[in-house]
């Protein structure tokens, strides 16, 4: 699979290939799904884990951001697949917190952790997932250095502004119909800068209940 998008010019970094091929995908998919095919798919609950692509594209936007250390933070964390990377990255001197509003998959994705390479980190306590509802961020360990959104919100949530640290970076899909990955870099002097990476088609960041519902 990292193979495979390396060679279709999608991973150049040597730092995400190596993390990608440390957490394996198939502990995170649903029994019976094909783990390394470059598609989303469907968790349960109207929710997905993304494409490899689309974890390989994010993981190298905020790859300067998830140095030894730093704090990163995955709302929306599903599968904890994207969660477990950043901590491989950030390690045991950092923090990686997913968020996820949907208490099923919290419980599945600490048990896939389990099963993987970030298990060891998850134990000592610098990886941890809660549930809760992502667009009010995780206040207890902010402000972070990286933070990535997995579902498209109509507008990026002050909440996550607030929490991103001078010098910090959020990945987050913007838009209703129409999807923009967003880059989000705090300035130092606290200014916000943003641009468009590429379209994209992401589940809506809603409500829990919404989301149940099936939006």
């Amino acid at each position: 699979m990292v193979e495979h998008l390396q060679r279709y010019g999608v991973i150049s970094s040597m730092k995400v290939a190596e993390v990608m091929e440390t957490i394996d995908r198939a502990l995170f998919v649903p029994d019976g799904a094909s783990a390394y095919a470059d598609s989303p798919m469907a968790i349960g609950y109207n929710a997905t884990i993304s494409a490899p692509h689309m974890h390989a594209t994010c993981l190298q936007l905020l790859e300067q951001n998830l140095q030894p250390g730093m704090h990163a933070l995955d709302v929306g964390s599903g599968t904890g697949y994207l969660t477990a990377c950043f901590a491989i990255m950030v390690g045991p001197q950092g923090r990686a917190v997913g968020v996820e509003h949907i208490p099923e998959l919290v419980a599945s994705s600490i048990k896939n952790i389990e099963k993987s390479a970030a298990a060891p980190l998850l134990k000592e306590g610098s990886l941890s997932v809660y549930a809760g509802d992502g667009r009010q961020g995780w206040p207890e360990c902010a402000p972070y250095d990286a933070i990535h959104v997995g579902a498209a919100a109509p507008e990026i949530p002050q909440a996550l502004l607030d929490q991103l640290k001078p010098g910090g970076r959020m990945v987050i899909p913007v838009g209703n119909m129409f999807q923009d990955l967003k880059v989000v870099d705090k300035n130092m002097d606290g200014s916000i800068s943003i641009r468009s990476e590429t379209s994209v088609r992401y589940v809506p960041l809603t409500s829990r209940d919404a989301q149940l519902r099936g939006y």
